[in-house]
Parts: C-alpha cells; structure tokens; sequence
C-alpha cells in the first residue's frame, strides 16, 4: 500500500474543475418508489429464456463476445442485429436504480438525492471523459504533479521518510503516516511550516546517505510543490 498526497481543490481560488466536482449530475438510490418515471432501466432477457430462444447458444456467446458466466442478458451488449431483433420481444424492463438529476421537478430533485448516499452520487466531473479530465489538468494552476494533477505520490506506506524527519524535528512528515489513517486535513498556513520542513530535509538526507537521497528527494520534492499551491491558492492539503 502506498501514501498519496492531495490537494483541497473545493477550497482553491483557481480550480477549474470546482464547478464541474460540485455539480451533482447522477445518482444510485435505495429506494425506487415515486422515482420510476426517472429512473434509467436496462432491457434484460432472462438467462433461460435467451436459451431457449437461441438455436447454438456457444455461438450466440461467442460472436457477442459475451461472459459465458453471465447470470441474464443484456441487451445493449447483445452486437449482432440478428440476435437483438430475435431477442428484443423477449426483454424486460429492470431498474438500475440510477438516475439524472438535471430536468427533473424539484421534488423528485430533492427525494432522489435524500435517497442517495454520499459515495453513490456523480458529479460533473465524474462525467467527463478521460482526454477532458487529462486536458484540464494539464492547464490547471493547481496541477502540481508536474501537469499530472493535484493528487501525487508520497511513497509507500513502510517509507523511511517520516523517521527520518522525526530525528530533524519535522512533526508533520513525521506525522504523515498517521494523517493518513486519521484523514487529517492541513490548511494552507501549516503548508508554510511544510515548506520549511522541506528545507530541513533537503539539507538532512545528503547526511542520511546516498540512498535515502535517491529515495526520497522525489517524494521531498513533490511535498514542497504541494505546500507552493497551496500556499498561492489558500487551500488545504492532506495525506491519504
């Protein structure tokens, strides 16, 4: 397991993706009732009746480049016109349980997100595709990682760094594995006493030896351009 540092991007000046991360755009709920008329539902056909229906089964999964271990099939994995004229009678309608917000009545706005957990909601940016996500972030103020992004590594979760900064007096790299487990949020004036700590390290590690430079002068690195953006963008950091 490996730790990553990150950056609070909802509290950032500049973030272009804000808007995008604070939309909620679609949402799995628990409970369908009075949301049918909203919900997105799949065209489903029953395993044995697609079976039965189907004259050479191994050739219908083949040529469809289904799962042989699938438990129903799904229409809109069916690629053969063929067999989705043959089968489209036979589908029924099941409910995903997921649903877009955008269009719909207040109330049925309100409901499905009281119904929707936290971890089952997706934002604007969940949307976008990867070459969108790519672009943005390589344009972003807050990309630190070099044009990768605002989340980076720190390094794995044995990593020698935090011990070492514990014997040069810098308690937040010292602390960094902890953080992590606790979901400590730094705010952007500790970023400053950050930044200080990665002079101290930078200074130390030569001390500590050849391969603790090769090791953690990256990691090192990545922290003090954290600490820069966060700083310039008062905006919190974190360890996870």
């Amino acid at each position: 397991m490996g730790i990553n540092i990150g950056i609070c991007v909802m509290d950032a000046k500049n973030a272009p993706c804000k808007e995008y991360r604070s939309d909620i755009v679609k949402v799995h709920v628990d409970n369908l009732d009075g949301l049918e008329d909203y919900l997105e539902y799949d065209l489903v056909v029953d395993l044995d009746t697609a079976k039965g229906a189907v004259d050479d089964w191994d050739s219908f999964i083949k040529r469809n480049r289904i799962n042989p271990e699938t438990d129903a099939i799904y229409m809109d994995k069916v690629k053969k016109e063929s067999d989705k004229e043959l089968l489209l009678p036979l589908a029924e309608k099941v409910a995903t349980g997921w649903m877009f917000l955008e269009g719909t009545p207040d109330g049925i706005h309100d409901m499905a997100l009281a119904r929707s957990s936290e971890e089952n909601r997706m934002t604007g940016w969940d949307m976008l595709d990867f070459d969108e996500m790519n672009e943005m972030c390589s344009n972003c103020p807050l990309s630190w990682d070099k044009g990768r992004g605002c989340i980076g590594a720190f390094g794995p979760d044995n990593s020698l760094l935090p011990e070492i900064a514990g014997r040069h007096d810098c308690p937040i790299v010292a602390s960094v594995p902890e953080s992590a487990k606790t979901k400590r949020i730094f705010t952007s004036s500790e970023a400053e006493d950050l930044l200080r700590e990665c002079e101290i390290l930078k200074k130390a590690l030569p001390e500590e030896g050849k391969m603790m430079v090769r090791r953690y002068s990256g990691p090192v690195e990545r922290m003090e351009a954290v600490t820069r953006v966060s700083i310039s963008e008062g905006c919190g950091f974190y360890f996870f």
